[in-house]
């Protein structure tokens, strides 16, 4: 029986990839970003704070990415799946650096999840824009 197993990790550069494609995303939308790119185990891997950008948001970014990476789902996605379980709902949500509305989108790479990027700045509906935009540069 095994004792180890190996996973994959987003690389350094193409971590870079996806902070220049969603800060280039933000600057054509107008709106300071904070970017954080986060490895497989959610530690930070790159990230970015426009000038301009909220300080609340640089928090906010970074656990984005993170809760996008430790569970493989986007962050908007939970609270589809939490808000008619109640106590899942009152419980969970107290849960340090779970974020439950949208801007953090899991990195995959050949289907297997290798990150995750956060974007704060804007309304969540501009953060996942931008996030998405930082996705597509790895294309």
């Amino acid at each position: 029986m095994a004792r180890t197993f190996t996973k994959g990790s987003i690389t350094a550069s193409a971590a870079a990839e996806v902070l220049r494609g969603a800060e280039a995303k933000a600057a054509e939308m107008g709106v300071p970003m904070v970017i954080a790119v986060a490895d497989e185990s959610g530690v930070l891997k790159g990230y970015t704070r426009m000038d301009g950008a909220p300080l609340l948001s640089v928090e906010l970014a970074q656990d984005k990415a993170y809760t996008a990476a430790a569970y493989g789902i986007a962050t908007h996605t939970w609270h589809d799946f939490i808000k008619g379980d109640p106590p899942l709902l009152h419980g969970i949500v107290k849960t340090p650096r779970l974020i439950v509305f949208g801007g953090g989108y899991p990195i995959e790479i050949d289907g297997v999840v290798v990150g995750g990027v956060g974007v704060s700045g804007g309304h969540y509906e501009q953060d996942m824009e931008v996030a998405k935009a930082g996705l597509a540069a790895l294309s």
